[in-house]
């Protein structure tokens, strides 16, 4: 079981950007304690602090403390098509998904950690071709039920606009002229909020980021809807 979660240490963006520098599997062993003490514990102790909060604002996004395979993402990186061979990612990606569905493409609720930025997310990222004609259906027609959502005050106090990257087209058998069609060309539907260092330091981040993932259920609750998922 982890750890109470007492913040972040300073010392998990030095690590960060130590590996960045070093991201060799030399380094990396001889510097695993220090990567399991400044890394890894804190981010399980945060992940099982947010598990019963969680079920409260998102009853079907769960949080998994498990070692390996749980919320926590991999910090090897998968090299085999890449040109880029160096073993290690440089950050900490802590992705609560739903229940139904064990894809990083899913709606979910998600935390970042790197040398450069702290954030935390909302939404669905590069979703498969099945699931965004879903969602850019859903938004085209009646089109209020999305602007609802995108245009929630709560959400939107919280989170700002919904952003992610969009074709510079329509997509095909859109209505190039449909109110919603900067929308309807998005290839992401998420929301992002940056955190100061000080936030990922305190005892009081899954407070905090219970309040913010509970804001976003406008935007969440339309991306399920959309795919026929409980929220």
């Amino acid at each position: 079981m982890a750890k109470a979660f007492n913040g972040f240490p300073a010392d998990t963006v030095r690590f960060l950007a130590d590996l960045a520098k070093n991201n060799n599997r030399d380094w990396f062993r001889a510097n695993k304690d220090r990567y399991e003490q400044s890394v890894r514990g804190p981010a399980l102790a945060f992940i099982e602090a947010m598990a019963g909060p969680l079920e409260r604002v998102a009853r079907h996004i769960y949080a998994d403390p498990s070692p390996n395979g749980g919320s926590l993402m991999r910090i090897y990186r998968d090299t085999r098509f890449s040109p880029d061979k160096t073993p290690y990612k440089t950050n900490i990606g802590i992705q609560f998904r739903h229940e139904r569905c064990d894809d990083v493409h899913a709606p979910g609720l998600y935390f970042h950690i790197d040398p450069k930025e702290c954030f935390l997310a909302c939404g669905t990222w590069r979703p498969p071709s099945a699931a965004l004609a879903a969602l850019r259906t859903r938004i085209a027609g009646p089109p209020g039920l999305w602007l609802a959502a995108r245009d929630n005050k709560a959400f939107k106090r919280v989170w700002g606009s919904v952003t992610g990257d969009t074709l510079k087209r329509p997509p095909r058998d859109f209505d190039a002229d449909h109110p919603c069609i900067d929308d309807i060309k998005r290839k992401d539907f998420l929301g992002v909020i940056d955190l100061p260092r000080a936030d990922m330091r305190s005892p009081k981040l899954p407070a905090q980021a219970t309040k913010a993932f509970a804001a976003a259920t406008p935007l969440m609750k339309f991306l399920c809807d959309a795919l026929a998922l409980p929220y």
